[in-house]
């Protein structure tokens, strides 16, 4: 790794403002580059730094992407600094967390392809995490150079949001940087996720420059294997950042209405003006959403997949605080045990 500065490594008033003086002079912003077990790795202005967690700080309150404080001399992360936007999905409802993703987005590279991976439920999935968490999404379509109408792709996914951002293209082309150099200039950080075989390490090793092995894809389903196996940051050729992620099938959401209502815009925005606060946007009378359907400004299909995901956010978010409180209260005996068994 070559010398950075921090503004090349994405810097910004926002975490600057986050430290005091003493901080300042003693101690050294870095960003997270990966995160192992017991330490992590992160790039700073003097290098690259292998760190130890001071004590009430564990490996899974840091993210790949992160700007955290060290004291670079005893290879210690003093703090980690509030994050400008992060990206996490709910999987975790037993234990009330959502498991993070990334950290620190400017762009979320939503990569599918065009074969029989392409599927829109699961874009609008990714999607309403993105805007959730405020993350501009773009949808990638990969092997663009293997179907004979690549643009029926292109306005498939185009049609799932309001100028959405999609791109179809070979990935082993060298034309991909250009492509993606909107999003991927100095100081900027993206990220790419999508389900495993789609051309994300590809389009990873495109923007990097890297060699990362790429596995096929399977020909009876069109889906992969899984070939990225943890998160990481990747410095690309344009002056940007790039988070590889592993191939997610499995995508739940919770806490994430806004990024559902967000995702649908065309249905949310009737919904407001429904007759019925608590209107099911099915045989109501008074239902905007049903009117839309009748003139043709909401697609059956896209109604459907908002109702499912919300009902899906509500029951997971439920569980979380449910799960939350069962924590909050085991928590509480077990301060007031050990404050008895001290008396």
């Amino acid at each position: 790794m070559t010398e950075l500065t921090r503004d090349a490594l994405g810097w910004s008033p926002y975490y600057m403002s986050q430290l005091d003086l003493e901080e300042l002079e003693t101690l050294t912003p870095a960003r997270i580059a990966t995160v192992h077990r017991d330490r992590v790795v992160g790039f700073s202005e003097i290098g690259t730094l292998e760190l130890t967690l001071d004590p009430g700080i564990t490996t899974a309150a840091v993210g790949v992407g992160d700007w955290v404080l060290c004291a670079p001399e005893q290879r210690r992360l003093i703090r980690v600094l509030d994050r400008q936007t992060e990206l996490t999905r709910g999987t975790e409802y037993h234990t009330g967390e959502k498991q993070l993703i990334a950290a620190n987005l400017d762009t979320l590279f939503i990569t599918s392809s065009c074969n029989n991976d392409f599927n829109p439920a699961r874009l609008e999935r990714y999607l309403a995490l993105a805007h959730d968490a405020m993350i501009t999404p773009v949808v990638l379509l990969t092997k663009a150079d293997q179907t004979d109408d690549p643009d029926s792709y292109v306005d498939q996914a185009r049609v799932l949001g309001r100028d959405l951002e999609v791109i179809a293209l070979d990935a082993k082309n060298d034309d991909v940087p250009e492509l993606l150099l909107p999003w991927c200039g100095k100081g900027q950080t993206v990220a790419l996720a999508g389900s495993s075989g789609v051309g994300k390490t590809t389009v990873a090793n495109a923007l990097t420059g890297g060699d990362a092995a790429t596995q096929a894809i399977r020909e009876d389903d069109a889906r992969g294997r899984h070939t990225t196996t943890g998160r990481s940051l990747h410095r690309m050729g344009t002056g940007g950042w790039l988070i590889d992620t592993p191939g997610m099938r499995g995508l739940g959401v919770a806490e994430v209405a806004f990024g559902i209502d967000a995702t649908f815009p065309e249905i949310s925005e009737l919904a407001e003006t429904c007759k019925f606060r608590d209107c099911e946007h099915e045989t109501e009378p008074g239902c905007a959403v049903q009117a839309g359907i009748t003139s043709g400004d909401v697609d059956p299909d896209r109604l459907r997949r908002f109702k499912k995901l919300k009902r899906e956010n509500q029951h997971a978010t439920q569980t979380i605080a449910q799960a939350r409180d069962r924590n909050r209260k085991l928590g509480k005996m077990y301060r007031s045990a050990v404050k008895k068994k001290d008396r």
